[in-house]
């Protein structure tokens, strides 16, 4: 009973702890405490589960700070690029809470009576949440310093300045090294093991080396290799362990869209880590209606088109592509993109006809369904696993980090990425051909990819985006490809030529009807009705600003749905990073602004 009420005390403590600002000066706690709670390999364990930090479902919401989709939400990059943003103004994610439970184990766990095996998977688990954690913090704020142990209050790296990204990342890349070598394979459910490390080690060492790569700021170009070779090594580790497999049953129209879409994802050859919910037992995964209620987002246009036919040619080499229809433009595409975006002729279970998309100010037109269990019983929704880690991330790893390198081969593509076009029932990527005839409409988007692995590096970053959409990548690949001038470009919507009556289900018969602001919209048994008795929904639409329902780019005369007309501007290479709050700077004047922060 005296062990239980330790362990309760000193959770209280850590998260007391955690609620502070200046966390660094206080001393979690003396040696006294770590002999109490460290003593056994149930000690250890116990610790480690409190630090457990899974992606879950809220994810699917995450990429309204890109260019996959439209935002009403206060998204920090959009209102950096729209405002004049300043160390005063930008006060988020300079937390260290958890960096300091994690290097508290660290310093402590040692001294365990267990065996080393077991010690040092505790170990591994500790370093792979502080390569988590830190990789959080070089992605904000590039240069940040190091702490690998636990402070005093009379510690002097308390004032220290910040540490340069390589000597931060090296130690990450150490810590991960271990994580990988040590964690142990089979774990409890939903937990961390062995290839979720590897996952985690070739997901950042990807990073890394394409951001120095590409960001000539840093100058560390020279160094970009290293860490693309490790991406490599790591991904091919995964592949080679023959313990992974892409979902798939022959069923290209549905398979895609099972990964999230699914109660038991643990028995999935394809997840290699997943967030289990269970509503019944209190952990609900339910987010039905925000992502289908339009919450704060909304897909783009600019997602829509990145999307290939499904006989593997471009749709933006189709001729007047851009003037296509909602109805129009998912003809003979990508079976992922009606698994990620409702489709004409999409039924909801809570509907007995087809949805018909909903037009709203500020919103694209369309919907997302990734994500969305289609089920009117929330016991059922709230019990959908997400997806943490999948071995689709693993292929597109390998290939980029190869195409990156220059060596990829036609069979490096068969064994990784074509693997993903095969379970959507589209053609591989063919190397010649894709490096023979770059698209020009991918280049154009990034204009850094050059040199003779030009197409194929533009083809994987196309399946990159269409396999993560809307799981919270996006904003990441942006920015270390530097890419940044993407989010300038403000997101649209669904092209309507004009005003008039048109047909969003695809069965021909017209469900919506435009007017003019100037028009009143008929009361609801005065309503013009379609061929088959049902009344048009009405939208009154017009110029960005005014008194209507649907903003059209050329107002009454048509075009693409607006959703915002502040102009942005994306500033190179400041706003690929984010100033040290001032307060901070204020209580450490070691602590300096870079990149033109102020």
């Amino acid at each position: 009973m005296k062990k239980i009420t330790s362990y309760i005390m000193f959770g209280t403590l850590l998260l007391g702890a955690s609620c502070k600002k200046d966390f660094l000066n206080r001393y979690p706690q003396d040696q006294i405490a770590a002999d109490l709670f460290f003593k056994s390999e149930t000690d250890l364990k116990l610790y480690m589960n409190g630090q457990l930090s899974l992606a879950d479902t809220w994810q699917y919401i995450s990429d309204q700070n890109t260019d996959n989709a439209a935002t009403t939400g206060l998204v920090e990059i959009k209102n950096m690029m729209t405002g004049t943003p300043s160390s005063q103004s930008i006060t988020g994610g300079w937390d260290w809470s958890t960096l300091r439970n994690l290097n508290f184990f660290l310093d402590n766990y040692h001294g365990a009576d267990a065996p080393q095996e077991a010690k040092d998977h505790y170990a591994g688990l500790a370093r792979y949440y502080r390569a988590m954690f830190y990789f959080g913090k070089i992605s904000r704020y590039s240069d940040v310093p190091w702490y690998g142990k636990t402070l005093l209050p009379e510690s002097p790296e308390l004032n220290k300045p910040r540490d340069p990204r390589s000597l931060v990342v090296d130690s990450m890349m150490a810590d991960l090294a271990f994580a990988a070598s040590h964690i142990r394979e089979k774990v409890p459910s939903g937990t961390p093991n062995l290839w979720a490390a590897k996952m985690l080690y070739a997901r950042i060492a990807l990073y890394e080396g394409t951001y120095r790569r590409y960001h000539p700021e840093l100058k560390l170009e020279s160094t970009a290799d290293r860490f693309l070779d490790t991406a490599r090594a790591q991904a091919l580790s995964i592949i080679q362990s023959g313990k992974f497999n892409i979902y798939n049953t022959g069923n290209p129209g549905s398979d895609y869209a099972t990964l999230f879409a699914s109660q038991d994802l643990l028995s999935n050859k394809e997840v290699i880590l997943a967030n289990p919910n269970d509503y019944v037992k209190g952990k609900d995964g339910n987010i039905n209606g925000y992502i289908f209620n339009d919450y704060e987002q909304s897909p783009s246009r600019d997602l829509v088109q990145t999307y290939l036919m499904k006989d593997g040619t471009r749709f933006t080499d189709i001729p007047g592509y851009d003037k296509f229809q909602f109805t129009q433009e998912f003809q003979n595409r990508d079976p992922r993109m009606a698994q990620t975006l409702a489709a004409p002729g999409f039924k909801r279970a809570t509907d007995n006809a087809p949805y018909i998309q909903r037009l709203n100010k500020n919103f694209t037109g369309y919907h997302q369904v990734k994500g969305y269990f289609n089920t009117t019983d929330n016991t059922i929704a709230g019990s959908m696993d997400f997806p943490v880690y999948r071995y689709a991330e693993a292929l597109l790893v390998y290939a980029e980090a190869k195409a990156e390198q220059g060596n990829i081969a036609q069979s490096d593509l068969d064994q990784s990425v074509n693997l993903l076009r095969a379970r959507a029932g589209l053609p591989g990527i063919n190397l010649a051909i894709s490096n023979a005839t770059p698209d020009p409409v991918q280049a154009a988007k990034y204009p850094d990819v050059t040199g003779s692995m030009k197409g194929v590096l533009l083809e994987i970053r196309r399946e990159r985006r269409v396999e993560l959409a809307m799981e919270g990548y996006r904003y990441d690949d942006i920015m270390r490809w530097h890419a940044g001038k993407q989010l300038e470009k403000i997101p649209e919507g669904m092209y309507f030529p004009g005003l008039g009556k048109y047909d969003l289900t695809g069965d021909g018969v017209e469900d919506i009807i435009l007017i003019s602001k100037s028009q009143d919209i008929p009361a609801e048994g005065a309503k013009e009705k379609n061929s088959l008795g049902v009344p048009l929904i009405y939208y009154k639409a017009g110029s960005f600003g005014e008194e209507v329902t649907v903003y059209l780019k050329n107002g009454t005369a048509g075009g693409t749905i607006v959703t915002e007309t502040q102009a942005r501007t994306f500033q190179d290479p400041m706003f690929y990073y984010r100033p040290i709050p001032y307060t901070q700077v204020a209580l450490n004047p070691n602590l300096k602004q870079i990149f033109g922060w102020q």
